[in-house]
């Protein structure tokens, strides 16, 4: 029997899906440019198998005014989130391609629109960047008073991907502290 596409079931197997044949799709090289949106705007409410009880969607929980009940079930929802990425990154670690970890021929760039969703503030955005060539193991965080350009992780990423370029967008040049591995 079919699953009702609404159902916290089918969505949550969806976005499994998406990332396993993101992971197929590098693979077998049938693409080099892959962009995934996770809707939090139509997700359902999900049903995860731990301590904390969802009661809403993800967009309405993502309004939680500061409630520590509505922001303790977005870290639950956000913790399944961050698995999901992270079995694409062990997958890709762990296939070989010429010698190298497909992980390290790929640049994988994870991130939100919102820096506060709850206020709708679309500066100082988290951003997760793996693989791709850079040395990783360390956070870098920039003044949020003064917003450091985000399209300098942009122009880190050409340059890496052997672009010859020096700006995009509103960037200021490549960004600090990201070195090529």
């Amino acid at each position: 029997m079919p699953l009702d596409p609404a159902s916290p079931k089918a969505y949550m197997e969806k976005v499994k899906l998406m990332y396993d044949m993101a992971k197929l799709a590098f693979e077998t090289d049938s693409t080099r440019s892959i962009s995934l949106l996770l809707d939090s705007v139509n997700s359902p409410t999900l049903e995860l198998d731990h301590d904390v009880k969802i009661t809403d969607g993800y967009h309405n929980l993502s309004h939680h005014g500061k409630s520590e009940k509505k922001r303790g079930e977005l870290k639950a929802i956000d913790q399944w989130h961050m698995r999901q990425l992270a079995g694409l990154l062990s997958g890709l670690e762990g296939t070989k391609e010429d010698g190298e970890s497909l992980l390290d021929r790929t640049a994988v760039l994870y991130g939100s629109n919102f820096g506060d969703a709850n206020a709708h503030t679309c500066f100082n955005l988290p951003t997760i960047l793996a693989g791709g060539g850079f040395r990783h193991g360390q956070h870098l965080a920039f003044n949020t008073a003064n917003n450091y350009p985000l399209p300098n992780l942009f122009v880190s990423v050409l340059q890496r991907m052997g672009i010859e370029t020096e700006r995009f967008a509103s960037s200021t040049g490549s960004m600090r502290g990201l070195d090529f591995a």
